[in-house]
């Protein structure tokens, strides 16, 4: 009785590996089958929220291999490296679009795409996702409301850091009542930005090729 016991166990546990193995084999193929549709999907829709900052018609070189990978920095709110998108008209610089998070939303991190334009001033920002709580979080997403335009055109002021606040913090930014910890952290992401493009304008815009010899005179 107690052979045929250990007999069913192992019977019941054997199938149950053979399963697992089977799900997990083919979680694995569907990964690996649409992780470069995925990637290109989002790439895509990146794209277009940069076509929203940096227009077409403002720029012509190829953005999309004219990047800069950026490293982990707590001024972009990334503990990985990211990028930044160029935009060159004639060979001269016209804006770049960063890849930044804002690590502290209501419900978590919030992923932008911060543009500054070549005289320093904000192109725009947009939402890439968030996981916001549907209503309020909505408040920062273009595609439902106008808010974060507000940040087009605005510029670093030396001494005056205070202004990137929400104006219940006697900032200059409005904010929905009811609804402030999102525009917060959105703020706060875009003023460090800013911070860092300023501290980084020349990496940013030094031209490929330049960089690469650069890089080459010194190993």
């Amino acid at each position: 009785m107690r052979r045929t016991l250990v007999k069913a166990a192992a019977h019941t546990a054997l199938n149950v590996l053979f399963f697992t193995l089977i799900g997990t084999s083919l979680l694995a193929i569907t990964y690996l089958e649409t992780k470069d549709g995925i990637a290109k999907s989002e790439q895509e829709e990146k794209l277009k929220l940069i076509s929203q900052l940096l227009p077409r018609s403002s720029f012509d070189n190829d953005i999309v291999s004219d990047t800069v990978k950026l490293p982990a920095d707590t001024l972009l709110g990334t503990r990985a490296p990211s990028k930044a998108y160029r935009a060159r008209l004639a060979g001269q610089p016209v804006g770049v679009a960063m890849e930044v998070i804002a690590p502290d939303g209501y419900s978590g991190r919030i992923d932008l795409l911060v543009a500054v334009k070549a005289d320093g001033s904000v192109a725009g920002v947009r939402v890439v996702t968030h996981k916001e709580t549907p209503g309020l979080g909505d408040y920062i997403d273009i595609a439902k409301n106008d808010w974060i335009s507000i940040f087009g055109g605005k510029r670093l002021n030396d001494g005056k850091d205070d202004e990137w606040q929400v104006k219940k913090d006697g900032g200059q930014f409005d904010y929905m009542a009811g609804a402030t910890i999102s525009p917060r952290a959105v703020i706060k992401a875009v003023h460090k930005a800013m911070q860092y493009y300023n501290l980084h304008h020349d990496e940013l815009y030094a031209n490929p090729v330049v960089a690469k010899l650069a890089q080459e005179e010194k190993k």
